[in-house]
């Protein structure tokens, strides 16, 4: 079976995304608009549906669109609002295309936002929507990076109700307000390597031994660099990165060429990779090298000489231990 651990409903009807124009921080929201389940079917069917297909996957792990949380524009009550109406449309999705897709929530967040709510939107989605795992924001600040890191006890409570449901989390920001950063160009990588950077100098995984993130987009530059990281943990007197971080860490294979995807399993143990493909996402286009769309991630991975145990533990293995909510 070939999971993909990372997509998005970034094809959401335009009623939807409309009504998130219509209310910022401070605002009372409206009354959410009326979509139909074919207007959703229409969104699915054609372009992730449609790619799952041609390209072989069995099931996505699908969550609302990263770059429309746009946690920097909120508060307490309107992340709440938008939160429970993109979250309430991925378990629509899931419910129109049994077996297709398993949800994935998003978080309330906002620069300042008590992590009760998050928890009880984590709860929600969980135990009443059967969602498998969330999206976590380490910057809700849209680029500026105000948050405490996310080893910083402020995150603990919801580390600790992730560990209760069994969920993990994939460490994931949204849109970008400094304009040194292109959305999914640098903010999406830098925030891959730094939440790697973060869990290299802390001890989270002693506080929360069962605790698992996924770190997108390959890691970053994290695989690129990995003599760097180990370098650097020698340095700060941390343990190897094998023990301190990697049992609790996953990467993607959301790295659109064949070199990046060569590397990034030269580099990483298999059993930290899970398959994933963000399509429909950042990159759309195709290669003019090759003709082939840039996020076919299939592609690259099946090039590889992986043995069997291996191409199962990438493409479904890892993701059933990862995600233990999802349906068998």
């Amino acid at each position: 079976m070939i999971i993909d651990c990372h997509g998005h409903y970034t094809t959401a009807p335009a009623a939807h995304n409309a009504w998130r124009e219509t209310f910022g921080a401070g605002d009372t929201p409206p009354a959410y608009p009326v979509i139909t389940d074919d207007e959703i079917r229409e969104t699915i069917e054609g372009n992730q549906l449609r790619l799952m297909a041609e390209r072989g996957i069995d099931l996505t792990i699908f969550s609302p669109r990263a770059s429309a949380m746009a946690h920097h524009r909120d508060d307490a009550v309107t992340s709440t609002a938008w939160a429970r109406a993109c979250n309430d449309l991925i378990a629509r999705v899931v419910g129109l295309h049994p077996g297709k897709f398993a949800g994935v929530c998003q978080l309330p967040q906002a620069v300042g936002v008590p992590m009760s709510g998050l928890i009880a939107e984590l709860r929600r989605c969980v135990c009443d929507l059967g969602f498998v795992g969330l999206n976590l924001n380490p910057d809700p600040s849209g680029g500026h990076w105000t948050s405490p890191p996310l080893t910083d006890p402020v995150w603990y409570p919801l580390y600790e109700a992730m560990v209760e449901l069994d969920v993990p989390a994939m460490v994931h920001v949204s849109a970008v307000t400094n304009p040194s950063f292109h959305a999914t160009g640098s903010h999406y990588l830098n925030a891959d390597t730094t939440a790697f950077m973060q869990l290299v100098q802390a001890d989270l995984f002693k506080e929360f031994p069962g605790l698992r993130l996924i770190i997108p987009h390959g890691g970053g530059a994290v695989p690129y660099h990995w003599g760097r990281f180990r370098g650097l943990a020698d340095m700060l007197g941390r343990p190897p990165l094998a023990e301190s971080v990697m049992g609790n860490v996953y990467f993607d294979t959301c790295v659109y060429h064949q070199p990046g995807i060569d590397l990034l399993f030269q580099v990483i143990d298999t059993a930290n990779i899970l398959f994933g493909s963000e399509m429909v996402g950042a990159v759309r286009g195709r290669d003019p090298l090759t003709g082939a769309y840039f996020d076919d991630t299939r592609r690259y991975v099946d090039a590889l000489d992986l043995g069997e145990s291996d191409r199962y533990a990438v493409y479904e293995g890892n993701a059933r231990r990862v995600y233990p909510r999802l349906p068998a």
